[in-house]
C-alpha cells in the first residue's frame, strides 16, 4: 500500500484530498496531517486561525470539533480505504481523546520518536502522556492501529541498528499499554543494499519481541531528509524507494513528492506520486525473480544488543526507555533534545553507507575509520546533502548529453 503525507486546513479541501487519494490508481492509504499549533496543543491559536481563513500546514483537528472531523470521515474512510492522522505531538492526550470518540482509524508517533525531534518536553513526561495515550486507544470498542515514528528520527545520518532498536522499542511499549494492532517504521537512508539489511532486521526482531497477540506490520518511508531539488531527482528517490520496499516485503511507503524541496504539495502532486509509486511496484514485480542475498554487516545484531541492553534499565518498557537515554546507553546522533547526550555521531562512508564514527556510551563498535576526523560544522552540511546531490547529479548529466546532441 501506498500513502501521501497530506493535510489541508480546511474542510472541504482536506476531504477532497481523500477522496482523491481514494480514487488514485493505487492501493492507497489516507492521510489527514495535523497542523503545527495542534501538535503543541495550541487549540484557541488553531481556532482563531480559522476564524480568520488563515492557511495553516495542516488539519486543526481539535479546533475543528468533533462533528466537522466526522463529516470529513463519512463516506470516505471505509475497511478498504483506512485514515491515519497523523500529527507530531510530544503530549496528544486532547487529540487522541478526539480521535477515539470520532471512530479514527489510525495514527502515529511514539514517546522517544515525538519528543526528542519535536518539543523541548521532557521525556519522562512524554513516555507517561504516552502510556496514558495507548490506554485510550486500546480501550476503544473498535480497534485502532498505532504506527510507531521510531524508524524516522530526524529524518537522515541515524545509523539503521538505532532506527530499528528504537522502532521495536516503542512497538514494545505501545503492546506494554494495551494496543494490538502496530507498525513499526524505517526511513530510506543513503545505501540501498544497508536499507534491504535493515528492513530484514527490523522484520526479524518484530517477530522476536512484539509477540503472538499482535498484529503488526513494516512500513518505509521514502527519504526524510535534503530531498532532491530537480524533478527527476526527486522522482528517482521515490523510485529507488519503492523498489526496496517491494524487495524487502515492506506491507505499506509512505511517499514524497517532486517538490518537497520547495513547498506544501498540492493533493494532484501528491496523487502523482502515489500512481508512480504504484507504475513502479508492477514493474518491478514484473521482473523474472532473481536470487538476491541480502548483506549482512551486523545491523541485526547491533539492534538486538541496544534493544536487550536497554531492557535492562527499568522494569517496564516505558521506565527503561527514560533511564537509558539518561546514561547515554541510547543516542540520537545531532538531536539536541535536552535529554539526549548528544555525544554519538554518525559518518557516510566512501560507499554512501550510513556508519558510527562515534557511538558514544552506547554498546556499539564505531564502524566508520576511513579519513576519520570529527565531524565538523562543513562535514555535517556535507552529509545532509548526500542523496540531495546523489540524485539530482543524474539529472544535471541527463541534461549535459541532451545539450550535446
Amino acid at each position: 500500500m501506498v500513502q501521501p503525507r497530506m493535510g489541508f486546513a480546511d474542510t472541504a479541501t482536506m476531504r477532497r484530498g481523500l477522496e482523491a487519494v481514494r480514487a488514485a490508481h493505487a492501493t492507497s492509504v489516507g492521510t489527514v496531517t495535523v497542523d503545527s499549533y495542534t501538535r503543541v496543543n495550541d487549540h484557541a491559536s488553531a481556532r482563531r486561525a480559522l476564524d480568520r481563513g488563515d492557511d495553516l500546514n495542516g488539519y486543526p483537528v481539535v479546533a475543528h470539533g468533533e462533528e466537522e472531523t466526522r463529516r470529513l470521515l463519512a463516506g470516505v474512510s471505509h475497511d478498504d480505504f483506512p485514515v491515519q492522522f497523523r500529527h507530531g505531538s510530544a503530549l496528544p492526550q486532547e487529540l487522541f481523546g478526539t480521535l477515539a470518540r470520532i471512530g479514527a482509524d489510525a495514527t502515529e508517533g511514539g514517546p522517544v520518536s515525538y519528543c526528542l525531534p519535536y518539543s523541548r518536553v521532557p521525556l519522562s513526561q512524554a513516555t507517561a502522556a504516552w502510556a496514558e495515550c495507548c490506554r485510550i486507544l486500546a480501550d476503544r470498542a473498535e480497534p485502532m492501529h498505532l504506527e510507531s515514528f521510531g524508524g524516522c528520527m530526524l529524518g537522515q545520518l541515524c545509523p539503521p541498528s538505532l532506527l530499528i532498536a528504537l522502532s521495536v522499542l516503542e512497538g514494545m511499549f505501545f503492546r506494554e499499554n494495551g494496543m494490538r494492532s502496530i507498525s513499526l517504521s524505517y526511513a530510506q537512508q543513503t545505501d540501498p543494499q544497508q536499507d534491504l539489511e535493515a528492513l530484514a532486521a527490523l522484520r526479524r526482531l518484530a517477530a522476536q519481541w512484539l509477540g503472538n497477540d499482535v498484529d503488526w506490520h513494516v512500513v518505509l518511508y521514502t527519504y526524510m531528509g535534503v530531498f532532491p531539488r530537480t524533478s527527476v531527482g526527486a522522482y528517482r528517490i521515490l523510485e529507488d524507494s519503492v523498489r526496496i520496499a517491494v524487495r524487502s516485503g515492506t506491507e505499506r511507503l509512505i511517499v514524497k513528492t517532486a517538490v518537497e524541496a520547495y513547498r506544501i504539495p498540492t493533493i494532484e502532486e501528491n496523487v502523482d506520486a502515489l500512481e508512480f509509486a504504484a507504475a513502479v511496484e508492477a514493474e518491478e514485480r514484473s521482473r523474472p525473480p532473481a536470487p538476491e542475498e541480502v548483506r549482512q554487516t551486523g545491523v541485526y545484531e547491533e539492534a538486538l544488543q541496544l534493544i536487550t541492553s536497554t531492557l535492562a534499565f527499568g522494569n517496564n518498557v516505558g521506565s527503561t526507555l527514560v533511564n537509558a537515554f539518561a546514561h547515554g546507553h541510547l543516542d540520537v546522533p545531532y538531536c539536541l533534545h535536552q535529554d539526549n547526550a548528544n555525544r554519538s555521531r554518525a559518518a557516510i562512508d566512501p560507499r554512501g553507507t550510513l556508519r558510527w564514527s562515534d557511538p558514544g556510551s552506547m554498546p556499539v563498535a564505531a564502524s566508520y575509520s576511513q579519513g576519520t576526523a570529527k565531524v565538523t560544522a562543513r562535514s555535517l552540511i556535507d552529509m545532509l546533502g548526500y542523496n540531495e546531490r546523489r540524485f539530482d547529479r543524474e539529472d544535471l548529466v541527463g541534461a549535459t548529453v541532451r545539450g550535446m546532441l
